[in-house]
Formats: C-alpha cells, structure tokens, sequence
C-alpha cells in the first residue's frame, strides 16, 4: 500500500516540475536572452519480490536549458558585423550629406570663384570685377574652411565615440566576470545542478558586448574567457584586463584603443587590430573613409592655391609689379612619436603637387635606414640610408621631407601632407590692383594673364596631371556616395541575416506559448492523474480497514 503512494508522490513531484518549468517558461517568453527550458526525467527503478520487480516511480534528474552553442555564436557573430556595418554607415552619411548637394558649399564655390577670375580677365580695368574675385576667392575659402570644420568635428565625435564605447564594453565584461563567478558558486551550492537562467544572463551580455566589439568566446569549465582583436585577453576567469581610449602616440589629435597587459601595462592598438560592434565600425570608418575625405579635401584646396599662386606670380598687377602669391598654404609639421628616444627631427616641404596623394606617411628609423611607408596600410614607398653627421632628405609623393639630428632605432614620425590643406589655405591679397592680370607685356588692358588662371578650373592639377581641380571635387563627392551607398546596402543585408541568424536561434531556445499551453495541460493531467492514485490507495486502505472492523 505504501507503494502506491510512492508512486502517486513521485508523479505529484514530477508533475509540479512541469507545471513549475513551464509557468516560468509562460513568464519569460518576451525576456530578451531567455532560454526555454525543460524538466527531465527517469524512471526511478523497481523493487523486485517473489512476483517480480514493481515500479518505484519517477524522478525529477534536474532541468535543461534548450540551447544551441553553435547558433548562439553565429547570432553573436552577426550580431557584431551588423553592429559594426550600422555604425559606419551611419558616420558615412552624415559625410555624404556634407557633400550632397552640389548648390551650396564647396562645388558651387569653386565654380563662382573661377567665374570670378574670368570676369577678370574679360575686363581687367574694372575695379568692381577684381573686388568681386577677392570676394569670391574668401567665399571659397570659407567654404573650404567650413567643410574641413565638420570633418574635424566629426574627428573629435569619434575620439568621444571611442572613449564611451571603451568604458561600456569594460562595463561588460566587469558583469560577465560577475556572472561567472556566481555560476561557480551555484554549480557548487547544488552539486550537478546548472543554474540555467544564470547561464542566459552571461550570453545574453555576450550578445550586448558583441554589438560594442567582436570578442571570442573560449569556454573554461563554468566560466568563460573573452578576448579581442587579435587575441588580446579581455577576460579570464573572474579578472577583467580592461582596454583603454588613449591619446595616441603617433598622432595626439586622435584617441586609439589600447589593452592591459597580465603585468598591468598599458600598450596601444593599431587600428586594424580590432573589428566588430560599433568600436569596429568606428575605427574602420575613420580610417577608410574620414581620413581619406579630409586629405582629399586637403589635398584639392593645396592643389587649387599652388597652381593658382603659380601662374598668378607670372603675371603683372595694375600697378605692372610681379604678382605675389595669391592664396597662403601652410606648410604641415610632421607629429613626432612620443615614444622616440632620439632627438631627431623633421621638416617638411612641397615639390609636385599634381604628385600629392591622400595618404599619410610614417617615417620609421629602422636600423641604418629611414623607411617611408603609408599609413595605415604599411606599403613601404621609399626607403634611404641615414647620413651620419648631416641632413638626410626623403623625397616621395610630392614632399621633401628632411631628417635633421640624431634618431634611435624604432624613432618614428607622422607625416600628413594634406590633413588640414583645407583648413590652412587663405587669401593673401586684400588689394584688388595687387591681382596679376596681365602677363608681362602688362597694361590695363590686359587680361591674358587672368584668362590662364581662369583656365585652371579645368587643366590638369592633380593626379599626376589627370584631374582638374573640379573634377578631383566631383570625384570625392562621387566616391563618397558610391562609398555610402555600398555601405548601407551591405548593413541592410547584413541585418537581414542578423534576423535570420535569431529566428534560427530563437525556434530551439525561444519559448512558443502553443507548446507551453499544451505542456501545462499535459502537466495537470499528469497530476490530477497522480493525485487520483492517492484516492485509489486511500481507497483501498479504507476497505481493508472495513474488512478488519
């Protein structure tokens, strides 16, 4: 008889699991990060006796997640590219707008300006025609100056960008290292038992740092190790190794990431080292696309001011007085590493400008030898042999650079050619008659000089003599469009695989309310049928009670 209430206890028990784990999946079915989980359980054995073996029930083994590691890491995973292509994309079109609309800013600028100069040329004696194109050439210039600005804003947004993103991913994985410690405690406060929703907490912030920055997962007995980039440890066991948002070393206007090392120093990250999530998307949109618009837009208002300032010093002004330079460029200073132990340093000139690039340069002593390469990439363009005792000059692209002083192994300099052309440029002359219209046989009818400045607009500038100044603008205004384009287009079909990779996801480890309804009436049947067997034994117990009275 004693049996029989076993059984019916042991039913009850594994019924109310049911009932239990299916309420809590029914309560948890919109909770972000939840897996569905499952009672388990088994038969509990037999007895054996002189008429064979009787059941002794069931039993309650412990209660599963459903869950899918590989799944899981291939939502992570586009998780972190779909982070890292949303945030590029969006950086990317605040660019794009910039440079849009062709009515204002700087295209219509420039076309007015040489407008400017040809109403000079087509009547050199008006003095309200050479105010016009001083007017028009400060128009210009404010125009350069304005589009530079909120590329330079952008920069700073970035730098900001980075610091924020740095502290919530260390945010993170301070949580993560949380969570596996109390996984740890758990597993040993209920020997054999997985404390499920604990393990759904620790993926679920996985999936959140992986929008922040790609990490790689390694699975250490209860806890998990995460690491970055090229393998640089974020967490191991319950001790996080936090990354930084520091000045940068090869350029202090820039803020680049860095990692602690295990004896607690500090070492900097190139950008290429880490990819993934909004900090990947960051640093691969500055240094694909940024970088490159601002020493493009640099690089066509040096080549605009140069070639002007060199036709117009060959012409004479009203007064027949050689022409000085119209437009000033400043020369840029190279960024010396903060790192170098020399004393070295570095001056910087123009030679070619039509040769000018959009890349920036590091000069790197390495042994016997100064080594130019362009950065990011690391290309090496020209390599030449230190003088010992005297001057050494590198000559690349367009620039002399000279090395002047002693420098150590590894000592490295920034050069940026064309960084802040657009910011530097100015108007040098003020005076209308100071404008060199006239080619040398001079007069005031004489125009023939304007007329060759007029014609730069379309003579071949830049690129090695292959664009003009307009056409190297409609250029950059192109690439960034096509650039932008392309972008959102792969961050709209990455999103569509993001959403593929959670419905493949969510149908193992989501909860369907379908099937936890006909759970729990599977459950209360389960227990109704078990609480019957107790009325079927108290039943007979009362019978055989009755026989005895």
């Amino acid at each position: 008889m004693s049996n029989l209430y076993n059984l019916a206890r042991s039913g009850l028990t594994a019924a109310q699991a049911g009932i239990n784990t299916t309420g809590h999946n029914v309560a948890n079915a919109n909770t972000p990060g939840f897996s569905r989980q499952q009672v388990m359980v088994s038969s509990a054995g037999a007895q054996g006796g002189p008429s064979g073996y009787s059941g002794m029930g069931v039993q309650v083994d412990t209660v599963r997640r459903i869950y899918d590691g590989f799944l899981t890491n291939q939502l992570n995973q586009s998780t972190t590219a779909g982070s890292a292509l949303s945030t590029y994309s969006g950086q990317m079109g605040r660019i794009n707008n910039l440079l849009a609309d062709r009515t204002v800013g700087v295209s219509p600028a420039i076309s007015k300006f040489y407008d400017g100069v040809g109403a000079v040329a087509s009547n050199p004696a008006d003095p309200a025609a050479r105010q016009e194109m001083i007017g028009r050439a400060n128009s210009l210039v404010s125009q350069l100056s304005t589009a530079n600005q909120f590329l330079s804003d952008q920069q700073q947004s970035i730098n900001q960008q980075i610091d924020t993103t740095v502290q919530q991913i260390n945010s993170f994985a301070q949580r993560i290292s949380n969570l596996n410690a109390a996984i740890v405690d758990a597993r040993a406060s209920v020997s054999g038992q997985v404390p499920n929703d604990l393990l759904d907490q620790r993926d679920q912030l996985i999936n959140g740092l992986n929008k922040l920055v790609a990490v790689t997962v390694i699975q250490d007995g209860d806890g998990v190790n995460l690491s970055v980039g090229n393998g640089q440890t974020l967490l191991s066991g319950t001790r996080v190794f936090p990354l930084n948002a520091v000045q940068s070393a090869t350029d202090p206007a820039r803020t680049a990431l860095a990692y602690t090392a295990a004896d607690g120093t500090t070492v900097e990250l190139s950008d290429t080292s880490v990819s993934g999530g909004s900090l990947g998307g960051l640093l691969q949109f500055r240094r694909e696309a940024l970088d490159s618009v601002q020493n493009e837009l640099g690089r066509i208002a040096i080549g605009l001011a140069m070639s002007f300032n060199e036709q117009h010093v060959k012409g004479l002004d009203a007064a027949g007085q050689p022409g000085q330079d119209f437009f000033s460029v400043a020369t840029p200073v190279p960024i010396v590493n903060s790192d170098n132990m020399g004393t070295a340093s570095a001056s910087f000139a123009y030679d070619d400008v039509s040769r000018l690039t959009t890349n920036d340069y590091q000069i790197q002593r390495k042994g016997a030898d100064y080594v130019v390469t362009r950065h990011p990439e690391g290309n090496v363009v020209t390599t030449v042999a230190a003088n010992a005792g005297a001057d050494t000059e590198l000559s690349f692209d367009g620039v002399t650079v000279t090395m002047s002083g002693a420098s150590e192994d590894n000592d490295s300099w920034m050069i940026q050619p064309t960084r802040n052309g657009a910011r530097d440029i100015a108007v040098a002359i003020s005076d209308p008659s100071a404008i060199a219209a006239a080619d040398l046989e001079g007069g005031s009818a004489n125009g023939r000089n304007a007329l060759e400045m007029a014609a730069l607009q379309t003579k071949g500038t830049l690129g090695n003599g292959t664009m003009s100044i307009t056409g190297a603008y409609s250029q950059l205004v192109n690439g960034v469009g096509v650039k932008t384009q392309a972008i959102q287009t792969a961050s709209t079909a990455q999103d569509s695989l993001t959403a593929q990779s959670f419905a493949a996801q969510q149908a193992v480890s989501g909860v369907n309310l379908n099937e936890e309804y006909i759970n729990l009436d599977y459950y209360l049947q389960h227990y109704n049928a078990s609480a019957r067997l107790i009325d079927v034994a108290s039943t007979m117990f009362d019978t055989l009670l009755g026989l005895r009275n």
